[in-house]
């Protein structure tokens, strides 16, 4: 299995939850799927921080291609979510050649089936 490459030191933006993914006001459609799926909302996007960071080496990840700013990455993982139920997330990521630094650039429940592990 092919796994995130630095995803110990992988940066998390907590404004990528806070002002976008979880923020019903900037993306409904994908604030009301975490927490619909996974029980994910502004009130607790720290424990989907968390979830994601402590499963990066459990999921695949997949070398998406560089476009001049960095190799990007795709890495879909089965969470369990704070509501108890499962789905799937796909996180993708830039290992930026600007600083070295492995970074998600979004997440949002994945709908397709099937996940790579």
């Amino acid at each position: 299995m092919n796994i995130l490459p630095k995803y110990k030191e992988a940066v998390i933006p907590i404004k990528k939850f806070t002002h976008y993914s979880l923020n019903v006001e900037a993306q409904q459609d994908k604030a009301v799927a975490f927490d619909l799926a996974l029980g994910y909302n502004m009130n607790n996007f720290e424990e989907l921080i968390d979830n994601i960071r402590n499963n990066l080496p459990n999921f695949t990840a997949i070398a998406k291609g560089d476009s001049g700013h960095g190799m990007k990455y795709e890495v879909v993982m089965k969470l369990i979510g704070a509501n108890g139920k499962t789905a799937n997330v796909l996180t993708a990521w830039i290992d930026d050649k600007r600083n070295g630094e492995m970074r998600l650039t979004t997440a949002y429940i994945d709908k397709r089936k099937g996940v790579q592990q």
